[in-house]
C-alpha cells in the first residue's frame, strides 16, 4: 500500500488520544501505591498487549524475530531501556504537574528530540534543512516548542493562582511546578529515545513487511514486531525500579489487598469518631476482593490503552511517505492536545485567571497549528523529485 499522509495523520491522532487517556483509569484505583499499579500497567502495556496484537496481525512473529540480527535486537532493547527511564519519570511529571501540564512539557521536549535525533544519527539533517519540505517540517517543530513555552507559562501562573483545596479537588495533591518541571524536562529528553529505538528496528520491520506481503496481508502492520522488542527494554527499566520501591516501601502486600496510597487521587478522608480514630482511614482497611479485582482491571486497562498509542503510531508511520521522521512530531503534538483537553474536562485549571486560561487556549491552537505545518511539509515532500526522496532513505 502507498503513502497517504492524510490517513497517517488520522492514525497518529487516534494514537494520541489513546496516550492522553492512559492516566484516566489510574484515578479510579483505590489505596494502591504508585509502584504497584505502575508495574501492573507496565506488564500489560509492554509485554502482554504488544505480543498478543502482533500475533494476531503478523504471521510467525517469533520467526521474524529469530531471522533478525541479534545486534539489531540488542540495539532496540538498549534504546528501550533508556526510553524506560523517561517513561518512569514521565509518570512522576504527571503526578507533580497534572495530566494537562505534565504531558505538555514532557512530551513537548520529547517531540523535538525524538523528531530530530534519528535523522541526525543518519547524517540526514543537513540535507533535510536545505529542502523546502524539510524547512517547513522544522518550522512546525519550532512552533511546537513555542507551544511548550506557552503551556509552561500557564503552569507557572497556575501554581500561584490555585489554592491547595482546589488542587486536591482536581486530584493534584502533590502539585509542584518546579519539581515537576525538572522531572518533565528529563522525562521528555529520555522518552525521545523511543523514536530512536523504532528507527533502529527498521530491519525487523523490513522482514515483517516481506512476510506480510508474501502472505497476502497488509504491510500496515510491519512495525508491530519492532514495538515488541523496544518495549522489552522499557519493561526492564520499570520492573527494576518498581521492585526497588516495593522493597523500600514494603508494599508487596498490596498485591493481595493490603492498603496503600494512590498519589493521583485527592484528599485524605476526614471524620474522626469519639474513639479517636477515623474508621474510613485507608491504613485501617484491607481491600475487599471487589476493590482488588477492580484495581487490577483498571491498571491493566491503563496499560492496554497506553499500548494503543503506538499500535496506531506504527500504522500512521507507514502512511507518512518519505518524510516519516515527522511522524513523531505529529504523534506527540496530538497527545499534548488531547491531554490538555482532558485537563479541562477534569477541571485542572479551575481557580485560574482568565489570562492563564487564555494561555492554555493559545497553547492548544499552537499545537494544532504545528500539526498542520508538519502535515504541509509532508505534502510538499510528496511533490519533490524521486531522486531527493531516495537520498532521504540512505
Amino acid at each position: 500500500m502507498g503513502a497517504n499522509p492524510l490517513i497517517g495523520v488520522v492514525y497518529h491522532w487516534i494514537g494520541g488520544f489513546a496516550s492522553a487517556t492512559n492516566f484516566i483509569p489510574f484515578r479510579g484505583i483505590k489505596r494502591w501505591s504508585f509502584e504497584i499499579y505502575w508495574i501492573i500497567q507496565g506488564f500489560a502495556a509492554w509485554i502482554v498487549a504488544p505480543a498478543l496484537l502482533c500475533s494476531i496481525f503478523v504471521p510467525d512473529t517469533i520467526g521474524i524475530l529469530r531471522a533478525t540480527s541479534p545486534h539489531v535486537i540488542y540495539t532496540c532493547i538498549f534504546w528501550g531501556i533508556l526510553w524506560g527511564v523517561g517513561g518512569l519519570t514521565f509518570g512522576l511529571s504527571v503526578r507533580y504537574l497534572g495530566i494537562a501540564l505534565g504531558y505538555a512539557i514532557a512530551l513537548g521536549f520529547c517531540t523535538a528530540f525524538g523528531t530530530l535525533i534519528p535523522p541526525m544519527m543518519h547524517g540526514q539533517l543537513g540535507s533535510i534543512a536545505h529542502e523546502r519540505s524539510g524547512q517547513v517540517v522544522i518550522a512546525g517543530i519550532c512552533l511546537c516548542l513555542v507551544a511548550i513555552a506557552v503551556n509552561g507559562a500557564a503552569g507557572w501562573r497556575k501554581e500561584h493562582e490555585v489554592t491547595e483545596e482546589e488542587k486536591v479537588e482536581a486530584g493534584e495533591r502533590d502539585f509542584s511546578f518546579v519539581r515537576g518541571l525538572t522531572v518533565a524536562v528529563f522525562a521528555g529528553i529520555m522518552s525521545s529515545f523511543f523514536a530512536v529505538g523504532l528507527d533502529a528496528g527498521k530491519p525487523i520491520a523490513d522482514i515483517a513487511k516481506t512476510r506480510l506481503l508474501a502472505a497476502g496481508k497488509l504491510d500496515l502492520w510491519q512495525n508491530l514486531p519492532v514495538l515488541i522488542v523496544v518495549l522489552w527494554g522499557g519493561f526492564i527499566t520499570n520492573l527494576l525500579w518498581s521492585v526497588f520501591l516495593i522493597i523500600k516501601n514494603r508494599s508487596a502486600g498490596e498485591f493481595l489487598g493490603d492498603p496503600g496510597s494512590n498519589p493521583l487521587r485527592a484528599a485524605k478522608v476526614s471524620g474522626y469518631t469519639i474513639a479517636g480514630f477515623d474508621p474510613t482511614d485507608p491504613s485501617l482497611l484491607k481491600l475487599s476482593n471487589k476493590t482488588l479485582i477492580s484495581n487490577y482491571f483498571l491498571a491493566a486497562l491503563a496499560g492496554v490503552v497506553w499500548y494503543f498509542q503506538f499500535f496506531f503510531y506504527s500504522m500512521g508511520q507507514t502512511k507518512m511517505g518519505q518524510f516519516e521522521f515527522s511522524s513523531w512530531t505529529l504523534h506527540m503534538a496530538s497527545i499534548i492536545l488531547f491531554a490538555t483537553l482532558w485537563g479541562i474536562v477534569l477541571k485542572e485549571w479551575r481557580g485560574t485567571s482568565s489570562k492563564t486560561k487564555g494561555l492554555v487556549t493559545a497553547g492548544i491552537l499552537l499545537l494544532i497549528g504545528a500539526s498542520i505545518v508538519v502535515g504541509a511539509g509532508n505534502y510538499l515532500k510528496t511533490l519533490e523529485p524521486a531522486a531527493s526522496t531516495t537520498s532521504m532513505q540512505q
